[in-house]
């Protein structure tokens, strides 16, 4: 095929890979797996919009791909003899601007590896979340990330100033404009972000940066229940207010699975209830004292009654302690064996009615299933998890009713069936039964706009048919 031959020759041996693709083609968890044409591993822009302009001209559609950690089998094809774009060796990170307080870099870097360039200059780039030592800047853009700190910064819509983009048929848009206020039309940047590589392949960002913290407060908080959860959270954002940084919960079940099965892991509290709060403040200004402030309010939430038991860490390493149980409530799960993921918010007023109504309903379906809610309180996303009932390694035939209800029933909350790890190609079918015509109208629309021929991502966010199928 003269494609595989011209990319050959523009990419070499090292950018142009044909052999050994498992880890390229296989999604994250493993739900799909296409063997594709090649691997494109470009080095710079112009071969990026190269690559595009060679596969525009033959009609072979092209898979963008960061990390490749996409829960919604959206970095992967949909079918066989697609181009998979893998950004990973572009991934430079440029000179940390102090005074703009911005950073612009290549989406193929890691996001880990900009926390630590950026941290060289008393700077933080805030987006954190589990897979953050291998999430790309670039996939983090695509699915619009939101992660544990979202609450007080923002997605990564919020983050992003500017982006470099190489459209379909190769063009390149540069709108690395590291402007907080640019209202010269449209919002481009911000249509790209969460367009999941449908409209554009993300090259270059300009993101958004903050002074470090010098200090914070930490405290592990064992609550009743999520209705007691919730409003524990309302009094707690209104007694410290701009310094609250994170707000993250998990259950009881959540917790039985992570000491169970990650070595390492413990729950510093004696009481136990069914639901946990994880509460964090920070603060760039020296002359404030944190664990006072965070104390005193505490010192009130359990005066109310909202609060069982509770302890404030009292260093380093008790935080990163309480850190890492909230954040190994997924490799506890996976331990456990079967589960199915849901990905999901509703109002944060709504959140505990939500958690508490949804549990008899999926009983229902599928008698004693386990329901391991966690996520960030702050903003009202929950990662509903489901493992089958003690005693069955599966969810037999209810996995499909199950999702069915917890999206259904989010969206009549006045919520989303998908928070924050987007469509990808597993959604789209719940897209089109939940969301109104005129919105999945208006997505189809601008697809047909940026990429008429449909060779982008093709079978991702919008259900746009795969030309090859």
């Amino acid at each position: 095929m003269a494609l595989t031959e011209d990319l050959a020759a523009l990419l070499g041996p090292k950018g142009w890979l044909t052999e050994g693709l498992e880890a390229w083609q296989t999604d994250w968890l493993k739900m799909q797996s296409h063997l594709p044409l090649g691997v494109a591993r470009p080095e710079n822009t112009e071969q990026v919009s190269a690559v595009m302009r060679l596969a525009h001209a033959a009609g072979v559609p092209v898979t963008p791909q960061g990390g490749n950690t996409s829960l919604c089998a959206g970095a992967v094809p949909g079918a066989p003899g697609h181009v998979i774009l893998s950004l990973s060796r572009m991934n430079r990170i440029g000179a940390v601007d102090p005074l703009d307080f911005t950073v612009t870099v290549e989406a193929g870097a890691v996001l880990a590896s900009v926390h630590q360039a950026v941290a060289e200059h008393d700077l933080i780039f805030p987006m954190h979340l589990g897979a953050e030592g291998s999430a790309q800047i670039g996939g983090l853009i695509a699915t619009n990330a939101g992660g544990s700190h979202a609450l007080r910064y923002g997605m990564m819509q919020d983050l992003v100033l500017g982006l470099e983009v190489v459209l379909p048929d190769g063009r390149v848009w540069n709108g690395l404009r590291p402007l907080v206020k640019d209202n010269a039309g449209y919002q481009l940047r911000r249509l790209f972000c969460g367009s999941e590589g449908t409209l554009g392949v993300v090259t270059r960002a300009a993101l958004r940066l903050f002074p470090a913290p010098v200090s914070r407060a930490s405290a592990l908080l064992t609550v009743a229940d999520f209705d007691a959860l919730v409003r524990l959270g309302g009094q707690l954002r209104r007694d410290l207010g701009e310094f609250m940084s994170a707000l993250e919960f998990f259950s009881s079940t959540g917790l039985e699975l992570a000491l169970r099965h990650v070595s390492g892991v413990s729950c510093p509290l004696q009481t136990r209830g069914s639901a946990y709060l994880l509460v964090e403040l920070s603060t760039a200004a020296p002359s404030l004292h944190l664990d006072a402030m965070l104390e005193a309010a505490l010192g009130e939430a359990f005066e109310a009654g909202l609060i069982l038991d509770g302890t404030v860490a009292a260093n380093e390493a008790q935080r990163v302690a309480m850190w890492r149980l909230r954040e190994e409530m997924p490799e506890g799960q996976r331990l456990e064996g079967a589960q199915v993921k849901h990905d999901i918010a509703v109002p944060v007023a709504s959140l505990g009615e939500y958690i508490t109504r949804m549990a008899p309903q999926l009983n229902a379906v599928l008698p004693g299933v386990r329901i391991n809610p966690f996520g960030h309180l702050g903003d009202g996303n929950i990662h509903y998890n489901l493992s089958p009932p003690d005693g069955r390694r599966d969810f037999g035939d209810a996995k499909a009713a199950l999702s069915q209800l917890i999206y259904q029933e989010a969206e009549a909350a006045g919520g989303s069936f998908a928070a924050e790890h987007g469509l990808g190609r597993s959604k789209v079918s719940f897209a089109d039964q939940l969301r109104s015509p005129e919105e999945r109208e208006l997505m189809r629309t601008l697809k047909q706009a940026v990429d008429p021929q449909g060779l982008l991502n093709p079978g991702v966010l919008t259900g746009s048919a795969d030309p090859q199928e």
